[in-house]
């Protein structure tokens, strides 16, 4: 009677389970974005947002939940229930932070990574009255500059410092003394710099820059992407001009969940993602923000540990870490 009995509690929880796995979701999921209104990566979950609902079947809440560059908002999602309902945006920072700070970033591996989002490429310019009209230009004359050439970036550890930074190292100059970084915070200070001829070139997220190299205003001499922009379809991009690590270097979103995520709630979302990226609401505001889809295009866990590891091993190589033994 007893073992007939368990065969009935494990039959029901059997079917409960179904059920559940069934009914996901069955209420609103959070949408966690680890940085304020208005940026790049709030844009994109907005985005995500908008488009995923009528596949979702359910709202998409946007929280915005800033600070500790990213952290505090992938801290809050990694210590969530793994049940679906608590979702991060993630951005290339959740790779790049832990590889370079391991003692205070949330471990890249912190997630179970749901998919990839888009590409946010980089470009590297110059003002529009500059003598520099292609990359090999720029940097001749950053070696025949002893170090006097500026740069401007939001840190040296940040993406767009090691934009600049990769391409140096790639050149075989130092990429800490061959040219000088001047902190702004901000893209919109960031391009008021270079514009205001404060600074000799930089290299940050396109959407602060696209409207300037459109006016002639700046020069786009390259673009960190994996593939040219459509708004700037002449410029190269650093992997066709060869340049082994920035050719890897761009910025980028994704999805991310807690560690631990039901397989039937990652197929849902992955069910969810292939039809995002054909979605035209997403590719029509992933194209205004200059972003590339890669909904549906990247194996994420493996691109996420290649990220990692290649800034990791960057900020071994420029002296940010000791070597490893």
């Amino acid at each position: 009677m007893k073992s007939f009995l368990t065969g009935i509690v494990f039959a029901a929880a059997l079917i409960s389970g179904s059920v559940q796995a069934a009914d996901y979701p069955d209420q609103a999921v959070t949408l966690v974005i680890p940085y304020g209104p208005g940026g790049a990566s709030d844009l994109a979950g907005r985005a995500l947002a908008e488009s995923a609902k009528p596949y979702l079947g359910q709202p998409v809440t946007v929280m915005n939940k800033p600070g500790a560059g990213g952290m505090n908002g992938a801290r809050f999602v990694s210590k969530a229930d793994p049940d679906g309902y608590t979702l991060l945006l993630a951005r290339v920072g959740m790779a790049l932070s832990p590889a370079v700070s391991p003692d205070s970033a949330v471990p890249w591996d912190s997630y179970t990574f749901v998919g990839a989002l888009e590409a946010t490429p980089m470009i590297l310019a110059v003002k529009g009255d500059a003598p520099y009209n292609s990359v090999e230009e720029l940097i001749a004359a950053i070696k025949s500059s002893n170090g006097s050439m500026t740069y401007a970036a939001s840190g040296a550890t940040a993406i767009d410092g090691f934009t600049v930074q990769s391409l140096l190292s790639d050149n075989d100059l130092d990429p800490l003394t061959a040219a000088t970084l001047v902190p702004y915070k901000g893209g919109g200070a960031l391009a008021t710099a270079l514009l205001g001829g404060h600074v000799d070139f930089l290299a940050v997220s396109a959407g602060s820059l696209v409207s300037h190299v459109e006016s002639g205003a700046m020069k786009a001499l390259m673009v960190f992407a994996p593939k040219r922009m459509e708004k700037l379809p002449d410029v190269p991009t650093a992997a066709e001009l060869g340049f082994a690590q920035a050719g890897k270097v761009t910025g980028w979103s994704a999805l991310y969940a807690p560690k631990g995520l039901p397989e039937d709630v990652l197929a849902k979302w992955s069910e969810v993602m292939k039809k995002v990226s054909t979605d035209e609401t997403w590719l029509t505001l992933a194209e205004r923000r200059g972003s590339i889809s890669t909904v549906a295009a990247v194996d994420m866990p493996a691109y996420a540990a290649e990220q990692y590891n290649l800034f990791h091993d960057m900020a071994q190589k420029f002296g940010y870490l000791p070597a490893e033994k």
